[in-house]
This record gives C-alpha cells, sequence and structure tokens, in this order.
C-alpha cells in the first residue's frame, strides 16, 4: 500500500475519535436526557464498526457524558456542575457553582480529635470536636461525601439544622462568633468505595475528585478539617488565570462554592488554595 493510500485509510484510534467527535456534536447540539441514535444507526451513518462505535461510546459514559440505560437506549447525561476558580489580585476567589444546593446529615457527634486530627488543628488527641458527615446534593442529586471535624470549643449548641442547610460558615460568624479567613485545599483523584457508591448512586470504583481543607480563623487559629468526595462524573473544576492587570477589580459572587461551603470566604475573605501537584495560589 502507498503513502497516499496510507493517508486515506484512518486506523482505529482515528476511526473512533472520528466518532467520538460524532457523538459530542450530537450531545451538545440536544438537552440532557434527550436519547441519541442507538449504536446500529450510529454504525450506518458513520461506516464504522460495532466495537469500534462501542469503544468511543463507552469513553464517553466513563467521562459522564453519555448515561446508557439497559433496555431503552443512550441518553446525554445531567450537566456537570462545573467550579471555576479564578486568579484575581494575586489571590484565589472563587464564584459560586451552579445548581441549588443541599446537605442531608449523615452522622453528629462529639468524639475526641484522635492523633491525626488532632494534629491538623492543633489540639490535644483527647480534646474533644464535632464530627458531621453530610450528603450534599444538587437539585436533590447525591453530588458529595463531606466529612467535618470542627473544634467543638468554638461551637457551642451547634445544632443539627445549622448543619443541615448547608451555610456552616455563615452559621459559625452569627451564632458563634468565628470568623474564618483562609483555607488551605488539596484536590486529587480517587476512586469510590462501595458505601460511598451506594450513597452517591454511581458504581463501585467510579471515579471521584477528593478534597481535603484546612481551615483557619482572622488569628490563624485551625477552626475546622474537611475531607470531602464528589462525584467524577458530575463535577468538574475550570481554572481561570488573569495575565493582566483588570480595569476595575471585580466584586466576589455570593453563593455557594463546593468544596468550600459559604460564609466569610464568600463575601470578602481570602482563599489560599493549593494542589498535590504543586500548583499553589495564596494571598
Amino acid at each position: 500500500m502507498n503513502a497516499d493510500a496510507n493517508r486515506k485509510a484512518p486506523g482505529a484510534v482515528l476511526k473512533r475519535e472520528r466518532v467520538r467527535d460524532h457523538i459530542l456534536e450530537l450531545i451538545e447540539s440536544q438537552r440532557p436526557g434527550d436519547p441519541i441514535p442507538s449504536e446500529r444507526a450510529l454504525c450506518a451513518d458513520l461506516g464504522v464498526s460495532r466495537p469500534t462505535l462501542r469503544a468511543a461510546v463507552d469513553e464517553l459514559v466513563a467521562a459522564g457524558l453519555l448515561v446508557r440505560e439497559h433496555g431503552r437506549g443512550m441518553f446525554v447525561a445531567p450537566e456537570k456542575i462545573t467550579q471555576e476558580l479564578v486568579s484575581r489580585e494575586q489571590a484565589l476567589t472563587v464564584p459560586p457553582a451552579a445548581g441549588a444546593w443541599s446537605s442531608r446529615l449523615l452522622e453528629f457527634t462529639t468524639i475526641q480529635a484522635g492523633a491525626r486530627v488532632g494534629r491538623k488543628l492543633r489540639l490535644s488527641p483527647a480534646a474533644e470536636i464535632v464530627y458531621v458527615a453530610r450528603l450534599r446534593l444538587v437539585d436533590g442529586a447525591p453530588m458529595a461525601i463531606e466529612h467535618l471535624h470542627i473544634r467543638a470549643d468554638l461551637v457551642p449548641g451547634l445544632s443539627d439544622r445549622e448543619l443541615e442547610s448547608g451555610d456552616l460558615y455563615e452559621h459559625l460568624r452569627e451564632h458563634h462568633d468565628v470568623h474564618v479567613r483562609e483555607a488551605v485545599q488539596a484536590i486529587e483523584p480517587t476512586v469510590v468505595t462501595r458505601a460511598e457508591a451506594e450513597l452517591l448512586d454511581v458504581p463501585e470504583l467510579s471515579p471521584a475528585l477528593l478534597f481535603e481543607r484546612l481551615t483557619s480563623d482572622t488569628s490563624g487559629q485551625p477552626v475546622e478539617y474537611v475531607h470531602s468526595l464528589y462525584r467524577g462524573d458530575r463535577y468538574r473544576i475550570v481554572s481561570r488565570l488573569t495575565l493582566g492587570p483588570a480595569a476595575t477589580a471585580a466584586e466576589p459572587l455570593p453563593g455557594h462554592h463546593p468544596g468550600i461551603p459559604p460564609g466569610d470566604f464568600a463575601h470578602r475573605d481570602t482563599v489560599a488554595s493549593s494542589t498535590r501537584g504543586d500548583v499553589q495560589q495564596a494571598p
């Protein structure tokens, strides 16, 4: 076969990429929940084999862009919840993510900090902390599991109602006179366990994002340590980097910041965030 023939005969990888691009165009032209043509119809339209088509579809299903329902077909997946990170005036501010966020309390108790959490909160292992587990929902659908560890001496009388509302930092400020100022947050990929999968309504070992955050108050004293698990198929982070000065400084937007509950951060304080990849932005 000569060179011209080679250029005209795409290999398996290129064929799959062509199929993927075609299906992506279908997805982008429709709304979440809309059906897309059957595998048989797509194979006929694109002139490819069923294995080639299925490989591309499997990739899009794993990426959370398509949903395959047994006996019904393939559908455009729900839109991903996007969290945008913005570099502004040498500080990281976090616009609110999309959707209506709510919480369902899974556990609420007072326990000893233990060695690991005690080190993070600068407490004795025997010191008391409030441990909270919450299921976070977006428009009623499970999105994340949060595990909060809060210094008990800072929040006497903290109620489950405050934790159900989702406005934790606002309650800390208004009802407990705790003003958070800075958070250092790490993000890394992981997979969900069987128990986590049941709560998040995803298959076991599905991809997820693990957030770990240590929050401090205006005096630099640690207030809480949180680790959260967000669905990898429904949640993404987009970074916007400003390379030059803006004409006018933009005001922070109010609203919920997944991974970072609403409160002082949403109004005026600076958030410092870092990732495990040593990419760091701080005040």
